[in-house]
């Protein structure tokens, strides 16, 4: 190897271990941890996948989390409903609506925000599976500051073994593919509960915990 080689390869070894030495960006959480919100309003979700189905499933999904979180969640239906009948029927209307007056409204500390951004079957030559991927942030309605953001998603494909050869990959890529055209709706409504699961849940760079929980106030960074 040429003195050039070993001083390439010598870069490339430093900057593989410069890369791996550095810590995962620890999120800001001051604005947060200031802000203190007790009570989260959830809009329906704006919904960015082709498939229709995708706000409601993944709406329906959201309380559970955020409740164990420690927050008080406003009733998803009954908000939803309120925006319908005063003349707001999509998702996209909603989330255009003034933060002063969802607080006079509703009474919410903070308002969160969802994009679904994947949601149903995804099918390439050698894989086949059901993606939910989708992106949220809080907002204080006094001031309308972020006071988190975050993204998450969750497949079916996950831990799948693709030992098997090209021929396996490609049968078990169209069985699935049957098999999720059969049960859509219900596979594509059990991993989005995953994908949102992960994505309201407190954990590093997640939520935090809310004033109902008994870990409210720990430092969950760690």
């Amino acid at each position: 190897m040429s003195g050039i080689s070993k001083r390439i390869v010598a870069c490339l070894l430093l900057l593989l271990l410069v890369a791996c030495a550095t810590p995962a960006t620890k999120y800001d959480y001051s604005a947060y941890q200031q802000s203190k919100p007790r009570s989260i309003l959830v809009l329906p979700p704006l919904n960015n996948s082709p498939d229709i189905q995708a706000t409601y499933s993944f709406l329906s999904t959201v309380t559970k989390p955020l409740a164990e979180a420690g927050y008080y969640v406003f009733p998803v239906a009954l908000v939803d409903q309120t925006f319908k009948e005063n003349g707001m029927i999509n998702p996209g209307e909603m989330h255009q609506a003034p933060l002063e007056k969802l607080r006079e409204v509703f009474g919410a500390d903070a308002v969160l925000y969802i994009t679904v951004t994947s949601y149903g079957s995804s099918y390439q030559v050698v894989s086949s599976g059901v993606i939910v991927a989708a992106h949220a942030k809080l907002v204080d309605t006094r001031n309308g500051q972020v006071l988190w953001e975050g993204m998450a998603s969750a497949s079916d494909s996950e831990g799948r073994n693709n030992s098997g050869g090209l021929i396996t990959l490609l049968v078990t890529a169209v069985v699935k593919q049957v098999v999720n055209n059969v049960s859509g709706d219900k596979q594509s409504h059990r991993i989005a509960h995953v994908a949102s699961t992960r994505l309201l849940s407190v954990r590093p760079n997640g939520l935090l915990y809310g004033p109902r929980s008994p870990f409210y106030e720990k430092d969950v960074s760690k």
